[in-house]
């Protein structure tokens, strides 16, 4: 064995984000992310379980590294296990990437594309907050766009429910106009019945995709959704590994969103995008976190021909105290060009992480939480 792992840290960091960082005992370091929003303490201390299995052992064998961690402690998946792997298995093929030289699209089999396009969120409770939002990412140089289409709301929308929805979405329509897409996240918050309505009202505004129509508790429910209208339905940001991809594939899903920081890193995202292509459905991973999950995104972008969209979170609501060009030291990586970003070449993950900023960070006290929604009757509401 010419080298081997010589040390695993982590580093807890605004917004939200968990950084792992793996060095050889020759001194070549490979960064991960391995945030799973509101657990990142827990899936720190996994992370650090996790790190015995790879301390001394050769960085190079990823795929076999990936079976370990995923399966030898008996008990499998889950968002802390998966959050903790992905970060260690991306932080492997930029140390790979970066002993040979070559970016981790190469190493996957070469880049199918010279861009990738991406996607920003946009908030605003008003139909006018709205429009003024979307102007913000198209002086970015963005052509699309996700919003919620609901706040809380109950089990069964309501008229007005479904008027302000339509009236929101056709706001960000108007602002787009026909160069450009809006995608409409359900994010798990409405029932069937109302899913089904909202996906039949909004048809006629062109949705680029609805995401996330149920909650990942209720995939065996998701064809009613599909059945529902021509809109492409998109989930997957909650699945963490390929085999619960099947039965969303199964139920027509065509656009499936895993997240490289939950969903086993880009050893498995590449997999679960394999497995999509055989149902003809799309790839469009989710990330509304950090630049190393970012970084990730897009070298599977670069390396997947179903790829269509990449989201980023550059200016959302949570980056309050940092944001994905925080903790880098050639922020230009992440440009925007004509509503894309450009290839990465250099080796690795294709970013130079600002280790002195990182480190810094973790030394403030931060810790976030998702918000806890209830009803008007005090009943449990889907955030």
């Amino acid at each position: 064995m010419t080298d081997s792992v010589a040390r695993v840290e982590t580093f807890l960091v605004a917004p939200r984000w968990l950084m792992v960082r793996v060095e050889t005992a020759d001194g070549v370091v490979g960064w991960g992310e391995a945030t799973c929003e509101g657990r990142a303490e827990t899936v720190r201390t996994c992370v650090e379980q996790l790190s015995e299995l790879l301390v001394g052992q050769d960085p190079s064998r990823i795929a076999d590294h990936w079976q370990v961690m995923t399966k030898a402690s008996f008990y499998r998946t889950g968002p802390i296990l998966s959050s903790a792997v992905s970060g260690l298995d991306q932080a492997l093929w930029d140390i790979k990437g970066k002993r040979l030289g070559a970016p981790v699209h190469e190493l996957l089999g070469g880049p199918v594309r010279d861009r990738v396009r991406m996607y920003a969120w946009v908030g605003g409770d008003e139909p006018g907050q709205v429009a003024e939002q979307v102007a913000v990412r198209v002086e970015q140089g963005l052509t699309a766009v996700k919003m919620n289409g609901t706040g809380r709301v109950g089990l069964l929308l309501t008229k007005a429910e479904v008027d302000d929805a339509v009236a929101r979405v056709g706001a960000a329509r108007e602002a787009l106009r026909d160069a450009g897409d809006v995608a409409i996240d359900f994010h798990g918050r409405v029932s069937v019945p109302s899913a089904r309505r909202l996906a039949h009202a909004l048809e006629p505004l062109f949705p680029m995709f609805i995401e996330e129509p149920t909650p990942p508790d209720d995939q065996h429910l998701l064809a009613e959704v599909v059945r529902a209208s021509s809109v492409p339905v998109a989930t997957g940001e909650r699945l963490y590994a390929r085999a619960q991809f099947l039965p969303v594939l199964e139920a027509g899903v065509r656009i499936v969103q895993p997240d490289l920081c939950h969903a086993g890193g880009i050893s498995e995202v590449m997999r679960i995008g394999a497995l999509a292509e055989t149902y003809g459905a799309l790839l469009a991973p989710h990330c509304p976190l950090g630049p190393v999950a970012l970084a990730a995104c897009l070298q599977v972008g670069f390396a997947s021909y179903t790829h269509v969209i990449q989201e980023s979170s550059l200016g959302i609501h949570y980056n309050k105290v940092a944001d994905i060009l925080t903790y880098l030291v050639d922020t230009s990586v992440f440009d925007i060009v004509d509503g894309s970003i450009e290839r990465l070449v250099a080796p690795g993950l294709g970013i130079d992480v600002d280790e002195a900023a990182v480190r810094a960070a973790d030394r403030e006290p931060f810790a976030w939480q998702a918000p806890l929604w209830r009803h008007d009757d005090g009943a449990f509401a889907e955030w």
